[in-house]
């Protein structure tokens, strides 16, 4: 019985969680508050806790994570300066008169705005507020609506730049590095931010295709629920919708490209890249005349709040993983993974699931702090290539934003949707889009390729 209180440790936890209790608070207080009643009955070691600081110093000074407030940064001036609103409103012109084109100009749109913040409540409400009064006008059947604008925010979550991939790429670093150490390699390799950037573009890319496709093929089959923009008698001049089309589309590419193309390049870490990308948003708002002191306080505030939201549920968490360990969570997680019949096969699919159904009540962060370190050693140790492990675990992440009953881009919609949107509708949207993640998540499994042919192509 002994051996299963680490179990019994973090279903406490995820159960404080459920409860409604800060993220951060509840995985420092817990952990903690169990460490000192494990060892008042001599079942931790309290030198687990005394290496707590250490570990917290490290994150702090970790130049890795500095990225995350410079990509904040960008992201939330990039909103704010509202370049989305006028690719949106110059795409819906070039596409809104063919079947579904409305929505495919959300989605691509989105996909820019994603791959420029790597934010996804900023790309849910920001879309959600431009785009779904336009898109319930002309005739868009609400869930698909609804299910369109939510799986299009949580783009940000694979498609690089993404924030998750920041926090992904540093644990899974971390644990391949530990596998290594624990296989007696005293001079381990490392897996950067950069090859997960390059890994996750492919599938990315084949996520954006199938939202497209899935929503031409139910303007065709049933033309009534995404409608063709009505025509319009003063629209404007082919040349002159060309020039809006590419006076809205090429900034934000051009500053997806330089951040992207940095990293990639080996010209920039992502922390340089970063704050490149955080300087040419504010170029771009000076451009469009909408930066000025307010903007740059709300900016700057809202970076902060983020910021400190990230750092404090990390710290939680490295509190959290040292008391686990204290526990022998690590040494009880390897046996039954290690024992589980089908070898990596099975302890790859015990892992996915896992993550899968712990995002129906936890968010990604929480996930990305609490379970990849634990399980990310075991498998890397198995021989799991650790670019092919973080783009998996990164797919499957994306689903808790969409997966009831806390899955995040549906509490972001509904807090922008208007009040004839049901909360049912948004629900029922979504299931088509959580349908095609778990596909790309089962093609990326019998073609690894697809995740990690770029990163070796780059070197």
């Amino acid at each position: 019985m002994v051996e299963f209180i680490p179990l019994l440790f973090f279903a406490v936890v995820c159960l404080a969680l459920m409860a409604g209790y800060p993220v951060a608070l509840t995985l420092a207080g817990v952990s903690l508050l169990s460490a000192a009643v494990g060892s008042w009955f001599g079942g931790f070691d309290t030198a687990f806790v005394a290496l707590i600081p250490n570990r917290i110093y490290g994150i702090l000074i970790n130049q890795n994570l500095y990225a995350v407030p410079l990509f904040v940064f960008m992201g939330v001036m990039l909103q704010k300066s509202r370049i989305a609103e006028d690719l949106l409103n110059n795409m819906a012109l070039v596409f809104g008169r063919m079947p579904g084109g409305l929505g495919i100009s959300v989605i691509i749109v989105g996909m820019l705005l994603a791959a420029s913040t790597g934010i996804v409540g900023a790309t849910v409400v920001t879309m959600g507020i431009l785009s779904l009064p336009t898109m319930l006008k002309a005739g868009y059947k609400p869930s698909l609506a609804c299910g369109t604008l939510c799986a299009t925010g949580t783009l940000g979550q694979i498609i690089p730049p993404s924030i998750c991939l920041v926090l992904l790429g540093e644990v899974i670093s971390n644990s391949y590095q530990q596998a290594q150490l624990n296989s007696g390699i005293f001079a381990p390799d490392f897996v950067s931010i950069g090859d997960l950037f390059a890994g996750a573009i492919i599938p990315g890319l084949i996520l954006v295709s199938a939202y497209g496709t899935y929503v031409v093929v139910i303007a065709l089959i049933r033309p009534a629920d995404a409608p063709p923009l009505q025509h319009q008698h003063d629209s404007p001049a082919q040349s002159a919708l060309f020039v809006a089309l590419i006076k809205g589309l090429l900034p934000p590419v051009i500053l997806m490209v330089a951040v992207l193309g940095s990293i990639l390049g080996g010209v920039a870490t992502p922390t340089e890249a970063a704050s490149v990308g955080a300087l040419g948003a504010m170029l771009l708002a000076l451009i469009k005349r909408s930066l000025n002191l307010k903007i740059l306080h709300a900016v700057s505030i809202e970076t902060m709040r983020v910021t400190s939201m990230v750092y404090l549920i990390l710290v939680g968490a490295t509190i959290f993983s040292s008391v686990f360990r204290g526990f022998g969570g690590d040494s009880l997680i390897e046996d039954l993974l290690n024992n589980l019949p089908g070898g990596i096969f099975s302890a790859m699919l015990a892992v996915m699931i896992l993550i899968f159904f712990l995002g129906f009540i936890l968010d990604f962060i929480e996930i990305t702090f609490m379970v990849v370190p634990i399980v990310g050693p075991i498998l890397l140790a198995m021989g799991v290539d650790p670019v092919w492990l973080g783009i998996m675990i990164a797919v499957n992440l994306q689903t808790s934003f969409l997966t009831p009953p806390f899955g995040f881009s549906l509490f972001y919609l509904r807090s922008v949707a208007p009040p004839e949107i049901n909360t049912a509708d948004i629900y029922r949207g979504v299931v088509p889009f959580v349908i095609m993640q778990l596909g790309l998540l089962l093609l990326l499994a019998l073609r690894p390729g697809l995740a990690t042919w770029l990163p070796s192509l780059l070197g």
